[in-house]
């Protein structure tokens, strides 16, 4: 495996010396050649038929005369394919030919995505129905190639594809952390090439508004704190979006989520902007005053402006989580409610929805939500997002409203690919809290938790309502993401999720996904994600000229999960921004590789003795050198019970491949597992992340499985 293909835990562990390479060298040298790792899995795959070598680079030839897009299109397939594959040799060019059909409804719903790719020992036929299809079809042809030691090969098999569902996004919360053009360029770009085709570009929240508005100059003079996209940005990403077959949809939230806009405009708001000073004050829950007459013709003249810088007709408003308490409390509003009719903050807020969908249909735009606004009725062509939960496909769906699933794909939330991975779209029971779950910590349920909570006798969605449903979105909310966090925090998750989105519902083999995860990374990182990189500037700013042990600690611990993470950060805000636990990753590699190599052994495979053996020395030693770099290094202290745990966990691993455990080692190794399983446990949902203790640092190991299975094993 050659450093372009390197798995981003790999090059941490180059900072802790090659033994650590022991591990990564048996596990990954057997992953390298079960090929090919494509992500998405297609539609439709002939089995492999050997791999040519590519000695003389590829050469595309047009069957079709081809665009200006689609010639950009295969000269960023060849500028990929170089950094993959190395330069082009002196050998006859690898021939890719062409056939592109024409598609009016390129860049909307309706386009047309479906492609057949063969590769032969002579060459290649790519035929597409579509620009998009065409685009599809080369981040296809990309993974088909690998870096051998003997030089590049392609793997030569017929593939039919098509995707599942029609759209597949990520959310980009740009809103509590401002990402920079080049960042979201760069997420575009691994976008295409795991054929997502949506970013649900949040721009609008609490915490700042990020576009120039020529009509309301006080949203970034005020608004955006200094940071924000002029028009001319916004245009340059929605081009250069649109050049990778990305549609952009932006959400500017109302009337929740307005304390950026009341800020700007305090006339437009329910309530007076709390001064900041209070502890534990929300600034999320300001809301506009519905019953202005002056709100309306903001929203209206607001979505105007910004409407005209995203050419897409899906437009999303936001409507969720308005505090009703913003309403009942004015007491303007609350006569306005009585007068009316409204008997609940919900009913005020689904009038509110009605003239804002009658606003952006006027303006040529379909209106999206949040599920919020479907607790009441509203017009049907309303396009619901479901996010508290997967019971609200089934409601929304029943009601006639097209929806995106969120529900299950929320990464802020730091659970695992794999979690992520088995959650289908259609699924009306797949996410959600379990009622055993909330009554463990509140025996009383509240209106503010009964959304959130699974409906066991959610019925299974007929054909009519699946379909209604588009797709989904993999969901990334920035409070506890800083830009240079953020490629680690979206990718490589990001792809496992899209490989829900576009692949058959019967593709769920989680060991696989693990498998191809690592390469599919890598492969991201080789065309240009930084996630590595940034991960190494975070471990050298943290522990300058000593990054070694912090690095191995990282590289087997995992974030706490849920919104765990969120309340150990609110006594120091951004300080958790550079520490330790944002730069472990939700899904560790090692301990990922360290974990399946255990429970091959356990089942009989006693080769793996010796490099799981080095492996846990690594472990087992690292921490009285972490002990060393934290002694007069605040940033790292509260890791030290984090790295104390690890290093117990190898220590016992190391005595279970000896075979000499006793009943002390026995009660010692149980009490440190079950310890281990409480933290797991105490983030494992909503509930308990926000109510339960929390491990130090918020680090958890991830080792865990592994250690328990060489424990249980010994006799």
């Amino acid at each position: 495996m050659t450093v372009t293909r390197r798995p981003r835990f790999l090059t941490c562990l180059r900072r802790a010396g090659a033994a650590s390479l022991l591990l990564a060298g048996t596990a990954f040298g057997m992953m390298a050649h079960a090929a090919p790792a494509l992500m998405p899995v297609p539609s439709s795959m002939s089995m492999p038929n050997g791999s040519t070598p590519l000695t003389g680079g590829m050469r595309i030839v047009w069957v079709t005369h081809p665009t200006a897009l689609m010639q950009r299109a295969t000269t960023r397939f060849i500028t990929r394919l170089s950094r993959i594959a190395g330069p082009a040799g002196n050998g006859e060019p690898y021939v890719v030919q062409i056939h592109v059909a024409e598609d009016p409804a390129f860049l909307t719903i309706q386009e047309k995505e479906h492609y057949t790719l063969t590769t032969t020992s002579h060459g290649a036929h790519l035929e597409a129905d579509g620009p998009a299809g065409l685009i599809h079809g080369l981040a296809t042809l990309l993974q088909l190639v690998e870096k051998t030691p003997k030089g590049a090969e392609i793997e030569r098999v017929h593939i039919d594809d098509a995707p599942r569902f029609l759209w597949r996004g990520v959310l980009m919360d740009v809103s509590r952390h401002f990402a920079s053009v080049e960042t979201v360029e760069r997420q575009l770009d691994a976008m295409e090439l795991v054929k997502l085709n949506v970013l649900h570009w949040h721009l609008s929240d609490g915490t700042g508004f990020r576009v120039e508005s020529h009509l309301f100059p006080k949203l970034q003079t005020v608004g955006s704190h200094g940071e924000f996209y002029t028009q001319a940005q916004i245009h340059e990403i929605v081009v250069y979006a649109a050049d990778r077959g990305i549609r952009v949809v932006p959400e500017f939230d109302v009337p929740g989520h307005a304390h950026a806009l009341v800020q700007s405009y305090p006339e437009l708001g329910a309530q007076p902007l709390p001064d900041g000073t209070q502890k534990g004050e929300n600034l999320n829950n300001a809301a506009l005053d519905p019953t202005n007459p002056k709100v309306l013709s903001f929203v209206q003249a607001l979505f105007g402006e910004m409407g005209a810088l995203f050419p897409d007709r899906y437009f999303h408003a936001g409507g969720d989580e308005v505090v009703g308490s913003q309403w009942t409390k004015n007491p303007a509003i609350a006569a306005y409610m009585k007068a009316h009719g409204f008997q609940s903050p919900a009913s005020l807020q689904a009038a509110f929805t009605a003239q804002v969908e009658g606003v952006l249909a006027n303006q040529g735009k379909i209106m999206m939500g949040w599920d919020e606004v479907s607790e009441a009725p509203i017009p049907k062509n309303v396009v619901v997002e479901g996010w508290r939960g997967s019971k609200w496909t089934g409601s929304a769906t029943q009601a006639g409203h097209p929806v995106v699933v969120s529900s299950g794909y929320y990464l802020d939330l730091l659970q695992p690919a794999r979690q992520h991975y088995l959650i289908d779209p259609y699924d009306t029971r797949a996410d959600g809290l379990l009622p055993e779950q909330l009554e463990a910590v509140h025996k009383k349920l509240t209106p503010f938790f009964a959304p959130f909570l699974k409906d066991p006798n959610a019925p299974p969605l007929d054909a009519r309502q699946q379909a209604l449903v588009m797709g989904g979105e993999a969901t990334l909310w920035t409070e506890i993401v800083s830009e240079q966090m953020l490629d680690a925090r979206l990718w490589p998750r990001t792809a496992a999720v899209a490989e829900r989105f576009w692949s058959p519902a019967s593709v769920r083999d989680v060991d696989d996904m693990e498998r191809r995860l690592p390469l599919i990374q890598a492969e991201l990182e080789a065309t240009g994600l930084q996630a590595s990189q940034h991960e190494n500037a975070m471990i050298d700013a943290l522990a300058p000229g000593h990054t070694g042990p912090l690095a191995v600690l990282t590289q087997a611990t995992v974030p706490v999960r849920n919104y765990a993470l969120n309340h150990l950060a609110a006594p120091t805000g951004d300080a958790m921004l550079s520490a330790p636990v944002a730069i472990a990753a939700p899904d560790s590699f090692a301990a990922i590789r360290f974990n399946e190599m255990a429970g091959r052994y356990v089942q009989g495979e006693k080769s793996l003795a010796a490099p799981l053996r080095a492996q846990l020395q690594i472990w087992a030693d690292n921490d009285d050198a972490f002990k060393a770099i934290a002694k007069d290094n605040a940033a790292l202290k509260d890791a030290l019970p984090a790295s104390q745990t690890l290093s117990a966990f190898a220590r016992v691993g190391l005595r279970a491949l000896d075979g000499t455990g006793n009943k002390p080692w026995r009660m010692d190794a149980d009490r440190l597992i079950a310890d281990q399983e409480e933290m797991f446990r105490n983030s494992s949902n909503h509930i308990f992340s926000l109510n339960l203790p929390q491990p130090p640092g918020g680090l958890l190991i991830a080792i865990l499985p592994g250690v328990k299975k060489l424990v249980e094993a010994t006799p």
